[in-house]
């Protein structure tokens, strides 16, 4: 059974502000709506199934053009669904640098912490070590810290 819906129904239905379902219908992740008689836009329960399954592709971090690709596949439910496995891995693959990245700067973080003796600003290791940064290279830059060395404390010098 199809239930007529307006974009402020479908919005509060599927927990999706109504800026974002127009820009999904904007891009194409969602089918533009019939309109009533006054213009407003309505949706029916077709609707509301993709935009949930855009919107919670999207709490899983699925880019844009990821999602484009499964909804297509959706639609085409007699395929294997190898495609659909292959697009969740990669993005999973994603998820594991990413993390193993966030781990990586989460220990520079620790370790700038604690060789921090938390006296004053002059020896603050925290600030010493952002200080000491350099620009980036065209080339992959090198952590500030790497993971099994400590920066040995340099003697601040007074001004």
């Amino acid at each position: 059974m199809t239930h007529d819906m307006t974009i402020g129904g479908l919005s509060s239905l599927a927990d999706v502000k109504i800026p974002t379902i127009r820009y999904y219908e904007s891009i194409g992740l969602l089918p533009k709506p019939s309109r009533s008689e006054g213009g407003r836009r309505i949706y029916g329960e077709d609707a509301l199934r993709r935009l949930r399954f855009v919107r919670h592709a999207r709490d899983l971090g699925f880019e844009i053009v990821a999602i484009r690709e499964l909804l297509s596949l959706a639609d085409r439910p007699s395929l294997s669904c190898g495609a659909v496995d292959a697009i969740a891995r990669q993005h999973a693959a994603e998820i594991d640098t990413k993390i193993a990245r966030l781990k990586r700067l989460r220990q520079e973080l620790t370790q700038m912490i604690d060789d921090c003796g938390c006296h004053d600003i002059r020896t603050c290791k925290v600030i010493e070590v952002l200080a000491d940064a350099r620009p980036a290279k065209a080339t992959k830059r090198k952590p500030l810290l790497t993971i099994d060395a400590k920066v040995p404390r340099r003697p601040v010098t007074q001004p």
